[in-house]
Order: structure tokens, then C-alpha cells, then sequence
């Protein structure tokens, strides 16, 4: 079935453009979006009547694709991927890793507009990528693929000595708790047992005083009355 294009609609053409299509799919994607037109005696009067306008617009196109052109032919593109040591990808680079790599430097490429030398990249080297532009526009981007290199931090015996010393007191910052717990135990137990042995020996000093002093009575009493017997018998002879 042959249909005009309304808009543009990549990779099927632009607006103005005639094509021919299956008749489902024009009737179901392209003429529901107004994407297309049927191509008859109406709507061809109707696109040669729009004919300045839309080759006005084509171009814009054309400078804007050579302005991009340029840039991109400027670009020196780096990609840093892991690899082995003969150079192998441990992954590849492929049209989306380019993608992503032009956003990061500004530019808004589409990824279907990129073209890569069967499909992906899996050494490291150099390599040139296409990019479709506008019609028959196109850039050729140069692009190094490059072994990433991992970092290592070099690290002074100092500074290892000065690390494994604080992990040394966290570790005993972390037992001494219990140590204090212990001896805090040990200590109140200690004091404990002493005023116990102390009230032991001042019961003991306090029983044993009234024995001390009670046994001399029936000695001295004895000695009085042996005494006051003697006088009172010489009390008689006299």
C-alpha cells in the first residue's frame, strides 16, 4: 500500500516522503499516530502545496548535520574497559557503551544511529565507529579502547603498626567492661567478708569482757574472808 509520510518517522522516511507499506500496518500504527497519509489525488495536492515548507525544514536538517559532523569528527573518544593481559575484553564495547560515553561528552546520538565493526569491540586498540546523521550525512568517530587500570594505594608499615595498635585497645576497650565488672565484684565480696570478720571480732572482744572481769571476784572475796578470819581470831586473843 502506498502512503505519505506526515512526520518524520525513522528508519522509514521523512515527511513528504512515499512509501510503500502493508496495508496493516498502515492502517494500524500509521494512520491511528497521523504518521502517514493514504497516497491519493487529495493528499498529494495537499504535500505540493506544503512542498517550500517542508524542504525549508529539510534544510535546517542538513546544516545542523554538518555542524554535527564536524564536532564529532573533532571528538577523540577514550573508553577504559577491564581486560586481560593480552588485551582481551573481559566484556566488549558495543553501540551502547559509545552511546553512553557521547552523553557524557554533550551529544544527543540515538543508538540505532550507531554502527560499529561487527556489531561490538572485544580488544583493546583503536577503532573508527559510524554515525548516521541526516539522509546520507554521516560522521566517522575515532575511539580508543583502552585496559583499565586498577588502583593500589601503597601503604606505610607505620601505618599498618599505628592500625593494628588501635584495634589492640578496641579489643581490650572491648574486654575491659568485664574486667571492671569482675573486679568490682571481687572488690564489694572483699568488703564484704571484712566487715563480717570485723563485727566477728568485736562480738567476740565484747562476749569475752564480762569472763575477764567476773573470775577475780571469788578469788578477792576468798582473800577478804581468810583475811577477816585471821583478825577476828586475833581480836579473841587479845
Amino acid at each position: 500500500m502506498k502512503v505519505i509520510l506526515n512526520k518524520d518517522h525513522a528508519p522509514l522516511g521523512e515527511e513528504g516522503d512515499v512509501k510503500d507499506v502493508a496495508r496493516g500496518y498502515a492502517r494500524n500504527f500509521l494512520f491511528p499516530r497521523d504518521i502517514a497519509l493514504p497516497y491519493n489525488e487529495k493528499t498529494v495536492k495537499l504535500f505540493e502545496s506544503r512542498k517550500e515548507e517542508i524542504e525549508a525544514r529539510k534544510a535546517e536538517k542538513r546544516k545542523d548535520a554538518a555542524g554535527l559532523k564536524e564536532r564529532l569528527e573533532a571528538l577523540e573518544l577514550s573508553v577504559s574497559m577491564p581486560a586481560g593481559a593480552n588485551g582481551k575484553l573481559y566484556g566488549a564495547v558495543t553501540s551502547q557503551t559509545v552511546m553512553d560515553e557521547l552523553v557524557k561528552q554533550g551529544f544527543q546520538i540515538e543508538r540505532k544511529r550507531i554502527e560499529l565493526q561487527g556489531t561490538s569491540f572485544k580488544s583493546v586498540g583503536k577503532y573508527k565507529v559510524i554515525i548516521k546523521l541526516y539522509e546520507s550525512a554521516a560522521a566517522e568517530l575515532s575511539i580508543t579502547v583502552q585496559r583499565q587500570v586498577e588502583k593500589t594505594e601503597a601503604r606505610p608499615a607505620a601505618g599498618r603498626r599505628r592500625r593494628r595498635d588501635e584495634g589492640e585497645a578496641r579489643k581490650e576497650g572491648q574486654d575491659s567492661p568485664g574486667i571492671a565488672r569482675d573486679e568490682a565484684r571481687g572488690e564489694t565480696q572483699g568488703a564484704v567478708q571484712g566487715e563480717v570478720l570485723i563485727e566477728t571480732v568485736e562480738g567476740t572482744e565484747a562476749g569475752a569482757a564480762p569472763a575477764a572481769e567476773t573470775s577475780p571476784v571469788p578469788e578477792t572475796g576468798g582473800e577478804e574472808r581468810q583475811d577477816t578470819g585471821t583478825d577476828g581470831e586475833n581480836a579473841s586473843q587479845a
